[in-house]
């Protein structure tokens, strides 16, 4: 228990820098740049979130279900595989957000052409915070991200007084993350290796490709959303939405924080037994709830107006009546984490692939159906209502997995075979 509260404490750590590193960011930019560009900051900021998720998905996870406590040798070998891999996806990513800028042109434009020369090295960056955690090593995880925070505010402070623009804000941002990524490589004492990138997805296609499909449905859902919302209400909506999800922003560092360590500590569970990974999901998933909504209903009932224009600037007035809904949705997706994890340490990647299918499309229609009947209000509670939903797929998901596993583990009955095999005697 103490070991499994450590590792849980350093992913808080580790992701508490990190979501102070993203609120931080998106305060200055909203406040520097106004709606309109703050708009377009946040369509490469949900782009960059696409990148990740597919990184995660090709890299990452595999790397966590299967070298999670292994010995460090055998650690060292898959991380410059998996390392390797993620930069591939980020130079991939990284040209189509290029072509796709030049092809927008405008802030939108300069913003993606800007997110995708610095792709690589944040996808980079991103897989050493996994592989740290994947070995137990959460405090290096720390350090890398602390390392982004403080290389951030050099860079921010340049981009903000020397002519702010959105092109500006991404290169810094991304500037930082890859000098984290450099540092992070030392502490690892592991050379990415790019060219065994085709290796390392041979080898783990069984669960690369499923969790490449199912870490790209949640984040195409929410980036179709956004840019859905942009089409019908507006670049500014889409500011307004960021804005309320950037006020739950602290409350993110526990629900991804713990979901760093997650999926390891499931497997840790599983080997002990089925009923332990089920305690553990449902603990994991009520207490993030539980935490998500205290925080929600704090900034509800305590947070004064004045203090909202204070963090926003013009950008609260809009964003401040989201904020119900916007908790309610982190709520749901609090719990059905926990169902998410279990399913990832079950290595069922096709039931887990199916979960968040159908989770995701509830999430894309309710979310742009709301946004086109009642704006960045209606799409705030077409998200819950269809978060919601989504917890209950994930955890009729993770039922039906437990019980497939268990009776995958169920002998089969000693005599069954035999006597259908045996002639029956007969007395003569």
């Amino acid at each position: 228990m103490r070991g499994v509260l450590r590792r849980v404490t350093w992913g808080l750590a580790d992701q508490a820098v990190t979501s102070l590193v993203s609120f931080v960011v998106g305060i200055v930019v909203a406040r520097s740049l106004g709606a309109v560009e703050f708009g377009a900051f946040s369509l490469a900021w949900v782009t960059y979130g696409v990148a990740v998720n597919i990184s995660r998905g090709m890299a990452t996870d595999p790397l966590a279900v299967r070298f999670s406590g292994v010995p460090h040798t055998v650690w060292k070998k898959a991380v410059a595989s998996s390392s390797g891999t993620a930069i591939a996806v980020g130079l991939v990513t990284g040209a189509i957000c290029v072509a796709v800028g030049i092809a927008l042109g405008g802030r939108p434009g300069a913003a993606f052409v800007a997110l995708g020369l610095v792709l690589p090295g944040l996808m980079l960056q991103d897989s050493w915070r996994f592989a740290f955690f994947a070995s137990g090593q959460g405090g290096k995880a720390f350090l890398s991200d602390i390392t982004w925070a403080a290389a951030l505010v050099p860079l921010l402070y340049l981009a903000k007084h020397d002519g702010p623009s959105v092109t500006k804000f991404v290169l810094a941002w991304g500037a930082a993350g890859i000098f984290a990524a450099l540092v992070s490589g030392l502490q690892a004492g592991v050379v990415p290796r790019l060219f065994r990138t085709r290796l390392w997805l041979r080898d783990h296609r069984d669960l690369a490709y499923r969790y490449l499909a199912e870490n790209v449905t949640i984040s195409g859902a929410y980036q179709l959303k956004m840019y859905g919302l942009g089409a019908f209400a507006g670049i500014a909506a889409v500011g307004t939405v960021r804005g309320a999800e950037m006020m739950l922003g602290p409350f993110f560092i526990v629900l991804s924080g713990i979901g760093l360590v997650a999926v390891p500590e499931a497997a840790r569970m599983l080997r002990r037994s089925l009923r332990a990974l089920r305690a553990f999901c449902l603990l994991l998933g009520s207490a993030q709830a539980l935490a998500a909504l205290a925080w929600g209903l704090g900034l509800i009932l305590l947070l004064p107006h004045a203090w909202g224009h204070v963090v926003l600037g013009a950008v609260w007035d809009n964003t401040e009546p989201l904020l119900l809904p916007a908790t309610l949705s982190v709520v749901f997706a609090s719990f059905y984490t926990g169902a998410s994890a279990g399913l990832r340490a079950l290595g069922v990647a096709r039931r887990s692939l199916k979960a968040q299918l159908w989770a995701s499309a509830a999430y894309l229609v309710g979310g742009v159906g709301g946004g086109v009947l009642g704006g960045a209000l209606g799409s705030a509670w077409g998200a819950a209502g269809a978060t919601f939903v989504g917890a209950i797929v994930w955890w009729c998901s993770l039922g039906m997995g437990i019980r497939e596993r268990r009776h995958e583990a169920e002998p089969e009955p000693v005599g069954a075979a035999g006597r259908e095999e045996m002639p029956e005697m007969r007395s003569t």
